[in-house]
């Protein structure tokens, strides 16, 4: 017989805690599975280590321009990337820990990966379990692309980046939107000679052009190479670098770089959750269907 919960949350990312502390102050029994990392997207990969980095290359960026204000530094800007990374991760296991800590004081915590057995029912380790309220908070991780060449070199991802312990020589980055420009200011700060290849004819296209324009005009000022109309975009192994082809109106058509991150978009962690054992539909691209109340398609699931 399946473990009966009031409520049961998969995942624990930026609103699954949330959502199980509500429900556990509602007296109702819940149980909060997560397969890797408390705090999900946000505390490992995404808004808190960026910030961190970003905070990083921002000191790094002003010590540069202190003699504008009067300051002498007395020589070079180092950058020590080892210690920039390990103040990262020393910030990320305290906010990840505290996550834990937060669950396992309110609810019963699983770790390990769920597959839904039923509309009712998940299997996690091997034991079943029930709950008339389930929601899932899954998340989403890096989409990498079909890419011409792209098996045969090496890459990293918005999650990979994390590990990175060093100052690329030349960082190419395939993707001109939020996470992409992210990373590019970045690593410029930090002082690697950095490349970034979008497809659209201007970047972050969701925005207004004038906004777009703008961030070009701020980014190239701080010596970062933009490369629009990259239609034709493949990579291939160029001694110990990348080479980069780029089907664009202006500039070369190949550039070489030592280190390359695919930053083209999200794909939703949903594909081995067992969706259809409940009857819960998905979009083309994975994305779980739901209403104005994120209701899915099966009562008593919710996204």
């Amino acid at each position: 017989m399946p473990t009966k919960f009031d409520a049961i949350v998969i995942g624990a990312g930026q609103s699954g805690p949330s959502l199980a502390a509500r429900f556990a102050k509602e007296n109702l029994r819940v149980a909060v599975i997560e397969r890797k990392d408390f705090g999900g997207t946000c505390v490992n990969t995404g808004c808190i280590p960026t910030k961190t980095l970003v905070a990083s290359a921002y000191v790094a960026h002003m010590t540069r321009r202190a003699a504008e204000y009067g300051v002498g530094i007395g020589g070079p800007v180092k950058i020590d990337m080892q210690r920039v990374k390990a103040r990262k991760d020393a910030i990320v296991a305290k906010s990840r820990d505290g996550v834990a800590g937060w669950m396992e004081g309110l609810a019963k915590v699983y770790r390990g990966h769920a597959r839904f057995t039923g509309p009712n029912t998940v299997s996690v380790n091997g034991e079943e379990i029930e709950a008339e309220k389930i929601v899932i908070n899954t998340g989403a991780r890096a989409f990498v692309p079909d890419m011409p060449g792209l098996d045969r070199v090496s890459y990293l991802t918005n999650s990979t980046m994390m590990a990175v312990d060093f100052l690329p020589e030349h960082l190419l980055i395939v993707g001109g939107s939020y996470i992409g420009l992210e990373f590019a200011q970045m690593y410029r700060r930090f002082g690697a000679r950095v490349t970034v290849a979008e497809m659209a004819d201007r970047l972050i296209p969701r925005e207004d052009p004038d906004i777009s324009a703008a961030v070009r005009e701020i980014l190239e000022g701080e010596g970062i190479e933009v490369r629009l109309n990259a239609n034709c975009i493949a990579v291939e192994k160029d001694g110990n670098g990348i080479a980069m082809r780029v089907d664009c109106g202006h500039g070369a058509p190949v550039v070489r770089g030592s280190h390359l991150l695919l930053a083209v978009g999200r794909r939703p962690n949903t594909d081995e959750l067992g969706l259809d054992k409940a009857g819960v539909k998905t979009d083309a691209k994975g994305f779980i269907t739901v209403d104005e109340q994120c209701r899915t398609s099966v009562p008593g699931i919710w996204r």
